[in-house]
C-alpha cells in the first residue's frame, strides 16, 4: 500500500505514535508519505520506503493567522494525486480531520476517491475539541471520516459520551518498538548522575499544567526526605519555569536534572528506578508504557486509561488524581524494598510485551485494507 500520514511532527503522543507506525509500516514494505509543516522528531534515519512532504504555508499581510489548512489541504491534493496513495491516515482530529474532509471533496471533484482514517489521541476530544469553538467541526469531521480509532477503550468511551458520533470507533492502543525501547545497560551512565547510589525517579512530558508536574516536585521532596534520590525531568514545555523556582524554594536544585527535551529517552529510561506519572487527563500514556518496556514500574494517577497501561500492584501502583503522599508512599514503598521493585519490574516488562509494535501494525494494516474496499466498494463514495 501506499499510505499517507498526517500529524504534529512534535514530541507529543500523536506524533510520536504516528511517526513510529510509519516507520514500522514502511518495515512491513510499504510505502509511507508523512505530510507536515517539519520533518518528524521521531523520524532521525533515512529509509527507502518513507518520504516526508513539507508544507509550507503563505505569509501575507493580509493574514493576521498563516492559514495552514488551507496549505495542508492543497499539499495533500497534490501529494495524493501524484504519489497515488491508496489511503490517508490523520492523527490528532482538529485540524487534520478536517483538512482531510475538505482535500477528499477536491479530489472527488477529480474523479479520484481517497479513504481517510482518524485517530483520536486525546486532548484533541477532551480537551480542545470539548471547546464549544470547536466542537462542531470535529464531530462532524469525525463523521465525515471513512475509519475511526482511538487509543484506549477510556478515550473511545468519553468521544460517545461528547460528541453524536455515528461513525464505528476501532480501538488500537498504543504501542512499542522494543528494537528500541528495552532494559540496556548503562551502568556508567547512571554513576555519572547518582554517584552515592541514590535511586532514580524520573518523568517525561511537556510540561504542561495537566500534567500536574508541580505534584512531580513534591512527591519528590517526600521521598526525598526518606530515600537518598534524585529526581529526571525530561522535557519541556510552559511549567518548566514554575517547576524550577519551586525546587529552588524546596532546596532540591542539587538532586532534580532538568535535562530538556531528549531523543534517546530510553537511555534514561534504563537507569531509573520509578517513573511518576501524575496526569488529570491522560487518554493513554505512552511514557509509562516506554518506561514500562525498559523494566520501570510507574506510580500514576487514575486518569483516563492510565489505568488500562498502568495495572495497580502489578506494573507500579495507581492513585488518585492530585494524591501527593500516596504517591510518594507508593514509590517510598518501592524503592526501599529491593525484591519487591524487581517484581514489579518483570511485571511491568511482561504486561508491556501486550503493545508490541509488531502486534498492534496487522491490526492497523487490516483496518486499512477492511476501509479501503468499503471505500471502493461503495459507489456514493
Amino acid at each position: 500500500m501506499k499510505i499517507g500520514i498526517v500529524c504534529y511532527p512534535t514530541f507529543g503522543g500523536s506524533g510520536v505514535v504516528a511517526t513510529e507506525l510509519g516507520i514500522g509500516l514502511a518495515g512491513a514494505g510499504h510505502e509511507v508519505h508523512f505530510i507536515t509543516y517539519k520533518r518528524p522528531v521521531r523520524l532521525t534515519s533515512f529509509h527507502t520506503n518513507i518520504f516526508f512532504h513539507e508544507v509550507s504555508a503563505l505569509e501575507y499581510p493580509l493574514f493576521e493567522y498563516t492559514p495552514y489548512e488551507s496549505s495542508l489541504a492543497s499539499k495533500l491534493v497534490d501529494v495524493i494525486r501524484f504519489e497515488h496513495l491508496d489511503i490517508l491516515h490523520v492523527h490528532y482530529a482538529i485540524p487534520h480531520a478536517t483538512v482531510a474532509y475538505i482535500t477528499k471533496q477536491i479530489l472527488a471533484a477529480q474523479g479520484i476517491k481517497l479513504p481517510v482514517i482518524t485517530t483520536l489521541h486525546g486532548t484533541d476530544i477532551t480537551l480542545v475539541g470539548a471547546d464549544s469553538s470547536f466542537s462542531p467541526v470535529v464531530e462532524f469531521s469525525i463523521n465525515q471520516s471513512d475509519g475511526v480509532t482511538a487509543v484506549s477503550d477510556h478515550l473511545k468511551t468519553e468521544t460517545l459520551q461528547n460528541f453524536k458520533i455515528l461513525k464505528d470507533i476501532r480501538v488500537i492502543p498504543n504501542f512499542i518498538d522494543f528494537t528500541r525501547f528495552r532494559k540496556i545497560n548503562k551502568d556508567h551512565f547512571r554513576k555519572a548522575i547518582a554517584s552515592q547510589g541514590e535511586k532514580i525517579l524520573i518523568h517525561i512530558s511537556n510540561f504542561r499544567k495537566v500534567k500536574r508536574v508541580e505534584d512531580i516536585v513534591r512527591i519528590f521532596e517526600i521521598v526525598h526526605r526518606v530515600i537518598p534520590s534524585k529526581l529526571l525531568l525530561i522535557g519541556d514545555g510552559p511549567e518548566r519555569k514554575n517547576l524550577e523556582d519551586l525546587c529552588r524554594q524546596l532546596e532540591l536544585v542539587e538532586d532534580v536534572k532538568f535535562l530538556g527535551k531528549q531523543e534517546a529517552v530510553e537511555e534514561l529510561l534504563a537507569i531509573s528506578d520509578v517513573f511518576i506519572l501524575p496526569s488529570e487527563n491522560e487518554s493513554f500514556g505512552l511514557a509509562a508504557l516506554e518506561a514500562m518496556a525498559c523494566e520501570v514500574p510507574v506510580v500514576s494517577s487514575n486518569a483516563g486509561g492510565i489505568p488500562e497501561v498502568n495495572l495497580d500492584g502489578i506494573t507500579g501502583y495507581v492513585c488518585e488524581i492530585g494524591d501527593i503522599r500516596g504517591m510518594a508512599e507508593k514509590c517510598i514503598s518501592l524503592l526501599s524494598d529491593d525484591k519487591k521493585l524487581s517484581i514489579l519490574r518483570k511485571q511491568a516488562f511482561e504486561h508491556a510485551k501486550k503493545y508490541d509494535i509488531n502486534n498492534l501494525l496487522v491490526e492497523y494494516i487490516d483496518y486499512y485494507e477492511e476501509i479501503i474496499q468499503k471505500v471502493n466498494s461503495n459507489p456514493a463514495k
